[in-house]
């Protein structure tokens, strides 16, 4: 329940911050285009889709802005930015204006992302990463589960004055997380001179290291683990299976739970490449097992359906926990130290290409070809599972051949020399500029 470090609580305060306004408004989202703004289903979903192009295409060049001007400073102007465009929210009443929002915000938000997770790696000791990580990924959950009580609150005033409302409150949220983000200590990167940041890097950049591609486009094929919990198992109980609907309350909510107080627990362990392999080829295996776990409910009844369900998602949950410690790992291991934004951004960019067919394909899968879907799923995490070894040898091959290995020692050395002591309480939200001293979604951010 204790932060690694302050820097790790100080970063958990942000993360909460980050997800209780994005949260929110995610919640209220839906009514708020339809009923405020005035647009279709069809239109808030073709919006989305450009602004969701929008923002791959701009991951790269958005991670290389981040190493020109510093992950810090990225960092304050993306979060700046989207409270910026979440104030002009209420302001929208057209198609054309929706998407010049929706793909600003997009294209801001790849900003932000590269800049969070290049401090992140810059600035925690390289021993605290993967568990500072893994506390910051449980003040996200946390986040987006107090956002979203607090989104279905105004949902329940039914309200427009109060739907209106809800840009203006994230935007407020997002100010005071900006405040918080200007006062973090800088990390290294940020304290270069005018003339190191216009200097080029010498040797290539992330986008000629085929190793690191494949390592983020097999780690967005595992990422699908989200397809299966929030889509495709939802679908199956559903249509396929007697268990009650209802039913999926419980099974989100346990998610959430297991989410919230799991990471430290799942990133035990996971120190190196080697160890993060390891964590992937558990995260597989509870994938799996889902899959041959809910195949079986098809033809079960009563409550053995139900507690079969529920342990299928229970699974998935396992296979989402074991896998975000691979991931910060191999962020921390396998990217140059001199170029973490544009690899950031490369990452980006191919794991989305590992994981942005799933949702029509594995849905297709499970609910046309019922048990030999899931083994066909079940397969393309086996092989994706066997194929990321040799993609992280690559990977870290080609930085012994084109970086210095005095960085590369260097980096694995050293994080922020300003904030290594023992570890407190939760700080404030927006915390104080102390003389000590990165997702989700996700993720993950």
């Amino acid at each position: 329940m204790r932060p690694p470090s302050r820097l790790a609580g100080r970063l958990s305060a942000q993360s909460l911050l980050f997800a209780i306004g994005e949260g929110t408004f995610m919640t209220g989202s839906a009514v708020f285009f339809t009923q405020i703004v005035g647009l279709s289903a069809a239109e808030v979903g073709l919006g989305l889709t450009i602004a969701g192009i929008a923002a791959f295409l701009a991951a790269w060049p958005m991670g290389k802005l981040v190493d020109r001007f510093g992950p810090k400073r990225m960092w304050v102007v993306g979060a700046a930015g989207q409270a910026a465009m979440f104030g002009v929210w209420p302001l929208i009443t057209g198609f054309h204006e929706y998407v010049a929002m929706a793909v600003g915000m997009e294209v801001i938000g790849a900003l932000g992302n590269a800049a969070f997770g290049a401090y992140t790696i810059d600035a925690l000791p390289p021993e605290e990463r993967v568990k500072s990580r893994a506390y910051m990924y449980s003040a996200l959950n946390l986040g987006f589960t107090l956002g979203s009580l607090l989104g279905g609150v105004a949902l329940a005033f039914h309200s427009n004055d109060v739907l209106h409302a809800l840009p203006w409150f994230t935007a407020a949220v997002f100010l005071v997380n900006a405040t918080a983000i200007s006062r973090l200590p800088r990390a290294r990167h940020d304290n270069r001179t005018p003339v190191e940041r216009k200097a080029k890097v010498p040797g290539p950049g992330p986008m000629r290291n085929p190793g690191w591609l494949l390592t983020s486009f097999f780690t967005g094929v595992f990422w699908t683990n989200q397809v299966l919990l929030n889509v495709v198992i939802p679908l199956w109980l559903v249509e396929q299976t007697d268990a009650p609907r209802v039913l999926l309350a419980f099974l989100f909510g346990t998610n959430t739970v297991m989410c919230i107080f799991l990471p430290m627990a799942a990133a035990r362990g996971v120190s190196g490449v080697s160890t993060a392999l390891r964590a992937v080829r558990l995260s597989s295996t509870f994938l799996v097992i889902s899959c041959l776990i809910t195949l079986a409910t098809h033809d079960t009844v009563g409550w053995i359906t139900i507690a079969l369900v529920w342990l299928g998602h229970v699974t998935v949950t396992g296979a989402e926990l074991y896998l975000s410690a691979a991931t910060w790992t191999f962020e921390a291991e396998l990217m140059d130290p001199r170029q973490r934004g544009a690899y950031q951004g490369a990452a980006e960019m191919s794991s989305t290409l590992g994981k942005v067919w799933a949702p029509a394909v594995f849905t297709f899968l499970a609910m046309n070809w019922g048990a030999a879907g899931w083994l066909v799923i079940a397969g393309i995490i086996v092989v994706a599972t066997i194929a990321i070894h040799p993609s992280t040898r690559m990977a870290r091959r080609f930085l012994q051949t084109h970086v210095p290995a005095d960085v590369l020692a260097e980096a694995r050395a050293s994080g922020s020399d300003q904030e290594k002591d023992v570890p407190t309480a939760l700080p404030s939200l927006v915390g104080t500029d102390q003389s000590v001293t990165d997702h989700t979604p996700d993720p993950v951010r």
